[in-house]
């Protein structure tokens, strides 16, 4: 279903200080999904306890709150041993600071390109929206 498409993943949570991201992220979406782009967004509960709620409560917020319409998966992790496949994958392709793998925090940014190669990985601190040449190079 992914396949063609460029894909930014990104591991969210409801009540983080970088939450405001969804409102970039859900601009990035609308502008470019249809040229190809598809934002997942991976909710996970790991740091400070920052995403308790159900899926559905997830949803609900982010479409209310951030008129969220990308696609949110169902709450895992993304680091450890119950770490979330994508996620185990991601990291083993693209490792962040100083080489290390973990995830350190909420809104971690993978990009991926037409063809499956991770191309890209972001700290939390990168705000969605300077992503965008970044992800039409790839369009």
């Amino acid at each position: 279903q992914l396949k063609g498409n460029v894909v930014l993943v990104v591991n969210v949570a409801s009540k983080c200080g970088f939450t405001p991201q969804y409102t970039g992220l859900e601009a990035l979406y609308k502008k470019y999904k249809d040229r190809g782009l598809v934002i997942l967004g991976f909710p996970c509960n790991q740091f400070a306890g920052q995403e308790p709620g159900t899926d559905e409560e997830i949803v609900e917020f982010c479409q209310i709150n951030h008129g969220v319409s990308f696609p949110l998966m169902k709450k895992s992790d993304v680091n450890g041993d119950n770490a979330n496949e994508v996620y185990k994958y991601l990291k083993n392709q693209k490792s962040g600071l100083l080489g290390l793998t973990r995830i350190k925090w909420n809104f971690e940014k993978f990009l991926i390109d037409r063809q499956g190669n991770v191309v890209g990985r972001w700290a939390s601190t990168t705000a969605p929206e300077s992503l965008a040449s970044e992800i039409k190079k790839h369009l």
